[in-house]
């Protein structure tokens, strides 16, 4: 959906048609490495996402280097996860979240859309910095999950927001906070996980890298147009109502949040053991 966005709106500020092209499989490696090799004209592009900074210490060998072998152009946007439960939990706040699975390790379980995926390590970072023993329970994505936790086969979900909105709105889960550093404009009554965990913050992003060598003019107007996308009225209020926020800045400034985003994530996979499926 980010992707289809925006390239709508590039191809309309740039009068050049952006295809759009889903390479699934590896967990992104294989989009990734794909765009990695093409040529560095700023013809093709990618969608990076915080599975490019969290797969470097997922997996223990990899063809290429994301950061090296990749060039920042912009950032888009970022939403945060909410911290849902099943109706049934006798569980409506962060601090009865934490004292409840302290009083009854290895009892709750949390689902997440697969091994090492976003869902996944946001909840191994709230397990790192709580030290409660919750239970992991993988799927093959995130709407059987969500399945799940609507019946009560699993208790918790660390999930994206946009995802869980409507699910949250209808009052078929229990949201307890927002894992983003401020309150979230469309759920601004759910505090953040932070005002109980002090530091923890899980965010969700997306935005775009080109390969290496990509001349700097083409970084640079890419650049502007996003940036200028990003100010629009409109796409402001479009994407506000999916539960997002904006990323504008420099081509700079995405590139410091991939670098940060890769140490932070991999001190919680190393910490946590997680290996890939």
């Amino acid at each position: 959906m980010t992707a289809r966005l925006f390239g709508q709106w590039l191809s309309e500020r740039l009068g050049q048609q952006f295809v759009v092209e889903s390479r699934p499989g590896a967990g992104t490696n294989i989009a990734t490495q794909a765009v990695i090799r093409a040529p560095a004209d700023g013809y093709t592009l990618l969608l990076a996402a915080p599975a490019n900074t969290t797969n470097p210490a997922l997996f223990a060998k990899l063809n290429f280097d994301f950061i090296r072998d990749t060039t920042p152009v912009a950032g888009l946007i970022r939403f945060p996860d909410v911290v849902d439960v099943n109706l049934s939990l006798p569980i409506h706040t962060i601090p009865e979240l934490i004292a409840y699975a302290k009083a009854n390790p290895g009892t709750l379980n949390f689902a997440s859309s697969g091994v090492g995926s976003t869902l996944h390590v946001a909840g191994e970072l709230f397990k790192m910095m709580t030290g409660v023993d919750i239970v992991h329970v993988p799927y093959r994505g995130g709407a059987p999950a969500l399945i799940d936790l609507m019946s009560g086969r699993v208790q918790l979900m660390f999930d994206n927001l946009p995802t869980s909105l409507q699910l949250i709105k209808s009052g078929r889960l229990r949201p307890l906070a927002v894992t983003s550093p401020e309150r979230a404009a469309v759920v601004p009554e759910l505090p953040v996980v932070a005002d109980f965990v002090p530091g923890y913050e899980a965010s969700a992003w997306y935005g775009l890298v080109a390969p290496k060598g990509t001349p700097g003019e083409i970084v640079e107007t890419l650049n502007r147009e996003v940036n200028a996308i990003l100010a629009q009225p409109d796409v402001k209020s479009q994407l506000a109502e999916l539960g997002a926020s904006l990323l504008p800045g420099s081509a700079s400034d995405f590139g410091s949040l991939i670098v940060d985003e890769t140490a932070k994530w991999g001190k919680v996979i190393r910490f946590a053991g997680i290996k890939p499926e």
